[in-house]
């Protein structure tokens, strides 16, 4: 798990104050959007979707900022749409830093030669670069070619710069275990990135392409295939090793989806950042009124196929917390 020691020791004491204090539920990370824009139009994207009008909003730094004091969470993605198109982006990313948040700016790339002069180089930001396979994969998955050459050039300038780089890889029901094995390998090994997220491709209502999604089992059987002989020890993989188990259907869990809010121009999404049954005005009342027993697979039919780390990687990481074996297993 390919953690920074400063953030796991940070979020480590943070779980246990909530244990201490018998919380049962409490933000993780939170995944905050300052706007739903993106200047690509991926297969696996809903959130262009939006009306126009909607689409050209922007959230004021200080609303951003307050989501974050008002959650708690240590940990924030930065997401989209692509926040790199917002035009005070260094400003939240700034007051995040100052707050000590570790914060993950997911980007496509394209804008980081002209943004990333107002970005400072820090151990609380991370770069979350979007790779969604090698050069025809990926180009095909946000429709248009050249994408992954300019991120991969993107990448390797922001590391000569002094940031750190991650990425964030999602699959579907076109790729196979060798092609998993390949983009890993490829970000691993030759931009030797610094963290990798998977995300299984989950059909969501507003999404498109929703024939491209990943079934539960072909997600099991993708990840199995892909994981064995011990492969996924030598990556540098982001996830609990609990939730990588459950990708490969070792170990079942129940969706704890309030353990990653989201926050968008609309609020607080009920129950998900995948899912939109209403929002909330404040997390303290997305808690309390989100029948949160009402989701997750088995539950609610629009579940059925989900294996998205927001719902499960928070249950994967309490699981770890109350074993001793395996909080070892993490630590290694």
């Amino acid at each position: 798990m390919s953690i920074p020691r400063r953030q796991a020791i940070k979020v480590g004491m943070y779980l246990l104050k909530q244990k201490i204090a018998r919380r049962d539920k409490f933000p993780i990370s939170l995944e905050l959007e300052p706007l739903f824009a993106c200047n690509l139009s991926c297969e696996g994207c809903g959130k262009i979707q939006h009306p126009a009008d909607v689409l050209r909003q922007r959230m004021p730094v200080e609303q951003a900022l307050a989501a974050a004091d008002e959650c708690g969470a240590p940990v924030v993605c930065l997401a989209g749409g692509e926040p790199l198109m917002h035009p005070e982006i260094e400003k939240i990313v700034e007051g995040l830093v100052k707050r000590k948040k570790f914060i993950y700016l997911c980007t496509n790339a394209l804008l980081l030669p002209r943004k990333i002069d107002k970005l400072t180089p820090s151990p609380y930001l991370s770069l979350a670069v979007h790779i969604d396979g090698l050069e025809e994969r990926h180009d095909e998955s946000v429709a248009k070619k050249g994408v992954f050459a300019q991120a991969v050039d993107a990448i390797k300038d922001a590391q000569r710069r002094g940031f750190r780089v991650t990425t964030n890889t999602t699959f579907f029901n076109t790729d196979t275990p060798q092609t998993v094995i390949e983009v890993l390998d490829f970000l691993n090994n030759d931009l030797n990135v610094d963290g990798m997220m998977l995300s299984p491709a989950y059909a969501y209502e507003k999404a498109p392409e929703q024939d491209r999604f990943l079934g539960v089992k072909e997600t099991q059987e993708l990840f199995r295939k892909a994981f064995a002989d011990g492969r996924r020890e030598r990556w540098n993989i982001s996830h609990s090793p609990l939730f990588l188990d459950f990708l490969e259907g070792k170990v079942d869990f129940a969706c704890t989806a309030w353990g990653i809010p989201s926050y968008s121009l609309y609020g607080w999404q009920k129950p998900c950042y995948l899912m939109g049954d209403g929002y909330a005005s404040s997390y303290k009342e997305l808690l309390e009124t989100t029948d949160w027993d009402s989701y997750g697979r088995g539950r609610d039919p629009r579940c059925d196929n989900c294996m998205a780390h927001c719902g499960y990687e928070p249950t994967a990481i309490a699981a770890t917390l109350s074993s001793l074996r395996e909080s070892i297993r993490a630590s290694r």
